[in-house]
């Protein structure tokens, strides 16, 4: 190799090393679960003798379930709420349900307010002093044609099926409804749902959600896959949960062992930041990986929990190490009572900016604005046409740098 050539090659080395050096200053200082287990497991262990219980007891999700957290004064044991704070989360919680999971709760910083596992499920004042959103942003009543069904594309549709979660996140887009009411929809909405989804043969994919579809017991759910994998023009089926992040331990051998029934079937979780990552959620994810189950994630942009660069390029790495596939980032709904989650555009864009080439296209979601009243998802991306002329594009490389590019 003449001289010339390897001094190029040394220079190019040592510009991308530069552009590396941020995110791994950065990275330094983002809490993770993975690098926090013992201080999970020994959170894990104070919440135990708060409830009094065994080791067999916390790993059964339905003891999770029956001593999910929604007292101030259970909570006020596991972290610091100051006496104001206290008549605040009761006055919140008035309105909008909260709960907490045990397990979740081990997530949660003691000391600090701005933790953002904290931010994300104990709620907080600002939540009555906002009137810049709606209850139903994605007007959902008008796009249910039937049964629990909503519609806003030609060839797939949701079935709600529960109100139900296993533990309520502050920005949840359907809060109106959460905490309402417990376990399965009536049957009868159910059984008018599939008879839709039969009657409308454009209709190839099948999203299971809520709430949450794996708060159904095992028959419940079963019960409806049958169904809807018996109408022959639905090639896949996706559920819609939250439960490998705040519930892992729901993730059972028998309930993998019926899903795996119902191939192809796809489930679409939701982790917000890197310390929801874990040894306690990885083992759930890879009970439905090795169950054949693709698993991909849809994050929140939140403010005070994830919108930050650097935070979101580390979950998303942390998620592929456990087998999950970064899919969307979706910009904050316009939902009552969720406005101190605001973020705007650009930050989203510039998240996307430090993602594309920075890091593997598998850490690379789709960044996506759902459209007021329900008219679908919009993708943004960061521009990179810069301008075009007859058959000449201009293009801006990930580094700024601009290429012309003739497609005559």
């Amino acid at each position: 190799m003449d001289d010339k050539k390897r001094d190029a090659i040394l220079l190019r080395e040592r510009q991308l090393k530069e552009r590396a050096q941020d995110y791994l200053k950065a990275k330094k200082s983002i809490p993770t679960g993975m690098n926090n287990m013992k201080v999970i497991l020994k959170r894990k262990e104070k919440i135990k003798r708060i409830f009094n219980a065994t080791e067999k007891q916390w790993n059964d999700w339905k003891w999770q379930l029956k001593h999910t957290i929604k007292d101030i004064d259970i909570l006020s044991k596991i972290i610091h709420i100051s006496e104001q704070e206290k008549e605040q989360i009761k006055e919140v919680g008035s309105k909008y349900a909260w709960a907490i999971s045990p397990y979740y709760a081990t997530l949660m910083h003691e000391t600090d307010p701005s933790c953002p596992i904290s931010r994300i499920c104990i709620p907080r004042i600002e939540e009555l002093n906002d009137n810049t959103g709606t209850l139903d942003p994605m007007k959902e009543e008008f796009t249910n044609p039937a049964g629990l069904i909503t519609r806003r594309y030609p060839d797939r549709v949701i079935i709600n099926v529960t109100s139900e979660c296993a533990a309520y996140c502050r920005f949840c887009q359907r809060r109106r409804n959460i905490g309402k009411s417990y376990g399965m929809a009536p049957r009868e909405k159910i059984i008018e749902s599939i008879e839709y989804i039969k009657n409308n043969i454009e209709i190839r994919d099948v999203l299971i959600t809520g709430g949450d579809a794996l708060m159904l017991s095992i028959n419940e759910l079963e019960w409806i896959l049958e169904k809807v994998r018996a109408i022959p023009h639905v090639e896949i089926i996706r559920i819609g949960t939250r439960v490998p992040v705040v519930l892992p331990m729901r993730i059972t051998k028998s309930l993998c062992a019926m899903l795996k029934k119902y191939h192809p079937l796809y489930i679409n979780t939701h982790f917000n930041h890197p310390m929801e990552v874990n040894e306690f959620s990885k083992a759930a994810i890879e009970k439905l990986v090795n169950s054949g189950i693709l698993v991909g994630n849809q994050m929140v942009l939140l403010k005070g929990v994830n919108n930050d660069k650097h935070v979101v390029r580390c979950l998303n790495h942390e998620l592929l190490k456990i087998r999950v596939r970064p899919y969307y980032i979706f910009h904050p709904k316009s939902v009552k009572g969720t406005a101190h989650f605001k973020c705007s555009i650009d930050e989203g864009i510039e998240i996307m900016e430090h993602l594309r080439g920075y890091t593997s296209g598998l850490a690379i979601p789709y960044y996506i604005i759902n459209a007021p009243g329900g008219l679908g998802k919009i993708p943004i991306l960061p521009k990179y046409l810069v301008s075009q002329e007859n058959d000449t594009y201009v293009f801006r490389t990930w580094e700024g740098e601009l290429i012309s590019i003739n497609d005559s």
